[in-house]
C-alpha cells in the first residue's frame, strides 16, 4: 500500500511484515514492555477517539514532553490521525521557553513523562490561555494519566469519524511543529508536512541491509527530528525499537538487546573513546602496550586497505586480541552507527571503524526533515572527514559565498506565524540557504567546513572560522569543549573546558595532588601539559588562524547551564555574553 500520511505506516507494518511482540518496546522499572504491531494500532485508535471524544479539532496544537518510549508513539500518531498538529518538546529546555512554545503554538493538550516534569510546567499553564488539559505517563494525582484518555476512547469508539478524519487529511498538510532550540533568540517553529518526513525517511531506507529481524537501540530524543524521522524509517523497514532507559543506561541496553543499528551524536562517541584510554591506562605491562598499539593503528584507519597489506597484518592480528573486545563491551555486533546532529572528528571515524563498527555520517537540519547528505554503502558512499552523497531526490548547490543550498521535497512548510523568517531562509526559486559552509568532494560527498555567520574578522582583516579550529582541538584528549573567539582583534584565542574525567585520571597516573577543579585548572604543571597541546594543534593552522591566548574554565558547558543546546551545538552569542570578563582578559 502506498504511505502518503505518517500514520498510514499502522496499516502498512500490519499488512507487510510478520507478526511479532516487539515493534516498539520501552523499560519500565526494570522490565521491557513490548507491543505487537497490533496493539500498536490498536492503542493508537483508542487515543484517536479519546481526542476525538474531547472536541480535538483539525490543526490543534498537542505537545508532548517525554524522554523515549513507546506511548510516545501512540500518542504521536494518534495526533496525526485525526488532523491535529503534535509539537514534540524537550524535557530539558528553560521555563522561558517552554512558555514561549506553549504560547506560540497555542498547544491545547500536553502529555508529560510524569512528576518532575510536570512540575516545571505547571506554574505556567495558568498563563497559557489554550491549554484545556495535561496527561502523564506516569500515575500521579497532579493530572489524568494517558490511561484515562485511552479508557475514554474505548467507551466512545467513533470509527466512522476517525475514518473521515484520516480521509481528509493530505500529504502537504502540516504533521507537526518542532520549536528549533536556536543559539539565539526565541525558538523557531518549524513546521514539517506529511510529505517532508516521508520523503526523508523512503529515501534513506535503502541504507540498511537488514530484514524485518533487526532491532534498533534508540537513545537519541524522538522530539529532535534526526530520531524522529529514523524512528518512522525503523517501522518502515519492520524492525523491532528498543527505547533505552537513559543515556547512562546505553551500555546496559546495548547488551541486552544487541542492537543493528545504533543513531547517535559525536557525543556519546567521544565518551566512548575516553572510556576506552581510561580502560588502557588500567592494563599492566605488555596488555597494556597491545592495547595503545591496537588504538594508535585505529585512528591511522583508511578505507579500502590503503594503508598497505602490512598494516592490514597487524589489523587483522589486532582484531583477535583487542577489537572484538571493543564489539563484545558494546553488545557484540558489528552495528551501524549512524551519527548526525554536529561534526564527527574523523579521528573517531577511523577508530571504530577499524573496530568493526560501520561508521556513517550525515548531516541536515530540522528545516530540511532532516536529511541533506548522509553516508551509504555505495562505492563512494563514505570518506572520512565528510557526510557523505546528497541523499537521493534532494538537490543541493553551494552559493558562490560558499553557503550550502538544498532543494527538494524535504526542505519545510515555513516558520509558524514568521513568513518574514521563512523568506529569509527560502528564496524565490525554493532553495532554502543552510547558513553552513561546504564543498562538494571529487567524489561526490558533501564536506561542511563551517558557519557562515560564525565567521569573524581580526583586526588585521582575516578571516577565521572558529568552528573548524575548535572541532580540530576537541580531538585532544585533554579538552572537552572549547570556544573560539577574536573579532577585531589582533589574534584569535580560545575558552576551554578540559574533559575533566581525563583529567583526573591523568593526574593519578602523574601523582599530581589537587583538591577541586578550581584548583586543578590553575596548576603551573598543567597549564604547561596544555600549552604543549595549544601548539600541536596550531601546527594545523595558518599564523592568522593559530591559538595565541587562552584560559581555563572549571565547570563543564551543558543544556542546564545555557552554553550548548539539546542537540549539543555550542550557543557561541550565549558563552561570549556569559564569560565576557574572561574573554577580555585573554587580550591584555
Amino acid at each position: 500500500m502506498e504511505i502518503t500520511r505518517i500514520f498510514d505506516l499502522l496499516p502498512y507494518m500490519e499488512a507487510t511484515f510478520k507478526p511479532k511482540n516487539d515493534f516498539v518496546a520501552s523499560k519500565e522499572n526494570g522490565e521491557w514492555a513490548r507491543y505487537s504491531i497490533k496493539q500498536y494500532r490498536e492503542i493508537v485508535d483508542h487515543i484517536s477517539f479519546g481526542f476525538l471524544e474531547l472536541g480535538v479539532k483539525p490543526g490543534d496544537k498537542i505537545a508532548q514532553i517525554s524522554t523515549n518510549r513507546a506511548e510516545w508513539n501512540f500518542v504521536d500518531m494518534a495526533i496525526m490521525q485525526v488532523g491535529a498538529v503534535h509539537v514534540p518538546i524537550y524535557p530539558t529546555i528553560s521555563e522561558s521557553d517552554y512558555k514561549y512554545i506553549l504560547t506560540h503554538a497555542e498547544v491545547q493538550y500536553v502529555f508529560v513523562l510524569g512528576i518532575e516534569l510536570l512540575r516545571k510546567i505547571q506554574h505556567i499553564l495558568p498563563e497559557i490561555p489554550s491549554i484545556k488539559g495535561v496527561f502523564t505517563y506516569k500515575d500521579w494525582k497532579e493530572a489524568k494519566h494517558l490511561n484515562e484518555l485511552i479508557e475514554l476512547g474505548k467507551q466512545h469508539p467513533q470509527a466512522e469519524l476517525l475514518n473521515e478524519r484520516r480521509a481528509a487529511i493530505n500529504a502537504h498538510d502540516i504533521a507537526t511543529l518542532i520549536y528549533t532550540s536556536g543559539t539565539t533568540g526565541n525558538p523557531k517553529g518549524v513546521m514539517l508536512s506529511h510529505a517532508n518526513i516521508i520523503s526523508n525517511f523512503k529515501a534513506v531506507s535503502y541504507i540498511p541491509p537488514f530484514g524485518e529481524e533487526a532491532k534498533i537501540l534508540s537513545y537519541l530524543p524522538l522530539c529532535h527530528i534526526y530520531e524522529r524521522m529514523m524512528n518512522y524509517m525503523y517501522q518502515y523497514k519492520g524492525y523491532s525499537i528498543y527505547y533505552a532507559e537513559s543515556i547512562g543506561t546505553i551500555t546496559e541496553n546495548l547488551l541486552e538487546i544487541h542492537p543493528d543499528i545504533l543513531t547517535t551524536v559525536p557525543r556519546l562517541l567521544e565518551k566512548i573513546y575516553d572510556k576506552l584510554q581510561s580502560a588502557g591506562h588500567k592494563q599492566k605491562g605488555i596488555k597494556r602496550a597491545i592495547f595503545f598499539w591496537a588504538l594508535h593503528l585505529a585512528l591511522r584507519y583508511e578505507l579500502k586497505g590503503t594503508n598497505g597489506w602490512f598494516y592490514e597484518l597487524k589489523r587483522k592480528l589486532y582484531e583477535r586480541l583487542v577489537y572484538t573486545k571493543w564489539r563484545d563491551a558494546l553488545g557484540g555486533k558489528r552495528m551501524i552507527i549512524v551519527s548526525g546532529g554536529a561534526a564527527l572528528q574523523p579521528r573517531l571515524a577511523r577508530l571504530f571503524t577499524c573496530a568493526g563498527f560501520y561508521i556513517l555520517e550525515g548531516y541536515g537540519l530540522t528545516e530540511t526533515s532532516p536529511v541533506i547528505a548522509v553516508s551509504d554503502f555505495s562505492e563512494h558512499g563514505i570518506k572520512f572527514g565528510t557526510v557523505g552523497p546528497v541523499l537521493r531526490g534532494v538537490k543541493v548547490k553551494i552559493d558562490d559565498d560558499g553557503e550550502i543550498l538544498c532543494k527538494g521535497p524535504n526542505v519545510m512548510l515555513g516558520y509558524y506565524k514568521e513568513p518574514g523568517l521563512t523568506r529569509e531562509v527560502v528564496d524565490g526559486e525554493g532553495w532554502f540557504h543552510t547558513g553552513d559552509l561546504g564543498h562538494i568532494e571529487p567524489e561526490g560527498q558533501l564536506k561542511i567546513t563551517g558557519r557562515k555567520k560564525e565567521l569573524f574578522k581580526t583586526s588585521f582583516g582575516k578571516y577565521i572560522s572558529p568552528e573548524s579550529i575548535e572541532d580540530k582541538f576537541k580531538e585532544s584528549l585533554f579538552i572537552d569543549q572549547i570556544v573560539v573567539v577574536g573579532e577585531n582583534r589582533k589574534f584569535a584565542g580560545a575558552l576551554i573546558v578540559p574533559d575533566f574525567t581525563f583529567l583526573k585520571s591523568y593526574c593519578a597516573v602523574k601523582e599530581i595532588p589537587f583538591t577541586t577543579q578550581a584548583e586543578l585548572v590553575k596548576l603551573p604543571r598543567l597549564r604547561k601539559r596544555f600549552q604543549v597541546e595549544i601548539n600541536k594543534y596550531n601546527k594545523f593552522f595558518g599564523e592568522t588562524e593559530k591559538i595565541k591566548s587562552w584560559d581555563m574554565l572549571n565547570t563543564e558547558w551543558s543544556t542546564e547551564s545555557g552554553e550548548i543546546t539539546p542537540t549539543m551545538k555550542l550557543k557561541r552569542n550565549f558563552v561570549c555574553k556569559k564569560y565576557k570578563d574572561q574573554i577580555e582578559a585573554l587580550f591584555k
